[in-house]
């Protein structure tokens, strides 16, 4: 894909054209850089939220999917209070025929995160052809009196199987997830006490999994966003357009030392004041495994730099040292729709110190040993401490470089 030129401010994000189809039935657009896509109808409580983004960067169902690069339909629950379940579904598969931003007319999937309103609907969604497949989180001790379409369905359930025997089912026409560390099936209704953000997440990669194939996508190439992404951070060193990749709110962990940002304007001046000015100029990053999912990517990558200035995000407060480092990352990278959402980024620290000439090969060992063996007087034991420096590299870049299990030959020593 073509990068934008840094020379041009980079183009603004799209912002939610929410319409009130009539009490109860929204419809949102796409929010994507692809502006169009198929559409998907979700089943909810009444909330006047329907595009809102917490404080943590979490947004409502809504504007997920939209961010998704879909198309979205809301019935709340109210909307049922006027018509029958079957003219609501009915209303919002005519609103999604008549959205210009709709690239598939006629097939279109729903979710519902209430068993409430599922209970409900669902008795009606075979008689809706429109309705090709659908999600629901329903509570364990709900699902022997859950309402079962012939409609192709992913259940997600919170809790435990409610007997030994019971396996999650996994047909072609029903999936089934469970979650036994949550309470309820809530767990994935952002804005109240019960959500999970974790197990969310891990429900919502699911969803993709089981709706884009059913409804024919919308299909992106992540691997050109991710290196769009690391090429304004690297090459054109551009913060604005870094961001310009990102979705509305989104977040970068850097696990070992707890850099990063969560939200734009966090994120924004991390990436200006302690990240991309903060990277040597001869900073590369060697590729070493690729793996592709649904909404993420997972790299395996060395990353070379000479630590000529601080680093702040990789080892802050250590003035430079001018020694080469490579570093073994390991990179987790979702992407929502066209932009990206997430970046967990894990490295080793300790091959990072040895490498700087900062860890020292032995440490004091200061707890008693089996047996009760003592050091002999005005003497300690030390142990070898088990990091090592370049090797790391070299050894995830070429699995005979380095031989394996040296470092099993070291005991204490008494010094």
């Amino acid at each position: 894909m073509p990068f934008e030129d840094i020379t041009k401010p980079p183009k603004p994000l799209p912002q939610p054209q929410l319409r009130e189809i009539r009490n109860g039935l929204f419809v949102l657009p796409p929010l994507s850089r692809r502006g169009h896509g198929p559409g998907v109808i979700i089943l909810a409580p009444d909330s006047p939220a329907l595009t809102r983004i917490d404080d943590a960067g979490v947004p409502s169902p809504m504007m997920k999917w939209a961010e998704e690069g879909y198309a979205v339909a809301e019935i709340q629950l109210r909307a049922l209070g006027e018509e029958d379940e079957e003219t609501a579904l009915q209303d919002a598969v005519r609103a999604l025929d008549a959205e210009d931003t709709v690239d598939t007319k006629g097939k279109y999937a729903i979710l519902s995160y209430i068993p409430a309103i599922w209970n409900r609907v669902a008795p009606f969604l075979d008689s809706v052809s429109a309705i090709t497949a659908a999600v629901t989180y329903v509570d364990a001790s709900d699902v022997a009196t859950l309402a079962t379409p012939t409609t192709p369905t992913l259940r997600h359930i919170a809790g435990s199987p409610t007997s030994p025997e019971h396996r999650p089912i996994r047909t072609e026409e029903l999936v089934e997830y469970w979650y036994p560390s949550v309470q309820s099936c809530f767990f994935a209704a952002p804005f109240q006490p019960l959500f999970n953000y974790a197990q969310e997440s891990v429900s919502h990669t699911r969803n993709l999994t089981f709706v884009k194939p059913r409804l024919g996508g919308p299909y992106f190439d992540l691997e050109a966003i991710w290196e769009e992404h690391t090429y304004y951070e690297f090459a054109d060193r551009s913060v604005e357009h870094t961001m310009s990749t990102m979705v509305q709110e989104p977040y970068v962990n850097h696990v070992p030392t707890l850099t990063g940002g969560v939200g734009r304007g966090p994120l924004s001046t991390f990436y200006r004041d302690n990240f991309i000015f903060a990277n040597s100029v001869d900073t590369q990053l060697e590729l070493v495994s690729r793996t592709l999912g649904i909404d993420r990517i997972v790299d395996e990558f060395i990353m070379h730099m000479t630590h000529d200035q601080e680093v702040d995000w990789l080892v802050p407060g250590i003035p430079p040292t001018h020694c080469k480092l490579a570093i073994p990352f390991t990179a987790v990278v979702n992407v929502r729709g066209d932009r990206l959402y997430h970046e967990h980024i894990a490295w080793d620290q300790g091959t990072v110190l040895r490498q700087l000439g900062l860890l020292p090969e032995y440490l004091p060992f200061p707890y008693a040993l089996p047996g009760g063996q003592t050091p002999a007087a005005g003497k300690r034991f030390e142990y070898r401490v088990p990091v090592v420096g370049v090797a790391a590299a070299n050894k995830l870049r070429e699995r005979g470089s380095e031989p394996s299990n040296e470092l099993f030959e070291y005991k204490l020593r008494e010094v």
